[in-house]
């Protein structure tokens, strides 16, 4: 059984930067995709960055350009770089692995805070 777990969040400036990880306990054979999701208070969980199992990635409009996300070779961990941050990002920052076509569901991780502030 696969667990993920996201690390990196924390309290930055606006235009700082923080980098996400999210590492698999176990080895993710076959996936769709892996994601980053967010959620902020009183509002719905939603997309923020994507990336396929064959290297294709989507991203939110309003972090294109600005958060980048990537995986390291052996696929078990991904990597969400953010860039120029902004107060409205402020969220809990949560990332998945999507293995539905897999009959193995989707798996999320606990979450990690991410504050910008001043």
């Amino acid at each position: 059984q696969v667990q993920l777990a996201e690390s990196g969040g924390g309290l930055v400036q606006p235009g700082g930067s923080l980098r996400l990880s999210c590492a698999a306990s176990g080895s993710v054979f076959s996936y769709t995709a892996m994601g980053w999701y967010r959620q902020a208070p009183g509002k719905q969980r939603e997309l923020v960055a994507r990336i396929f199992s064959g290297g294709i990635t989507n991203y939110a409009d309003s972090v294109k350009g600005r958060f980048t996300i990537s995986r390291d070779n052996v696929k078990t961990t991904v990597y969400l770089q953010m860039n120029s941050l902004k107060p409205e990002d402020t969220a809990v920052y949560y990332c998945n692995v999507d293995r539905v076509q897999y009959g193995l569901g989707i798996t999320w991780g606990q979450g990690t805070q991410v504050t910008v502030s001043s």
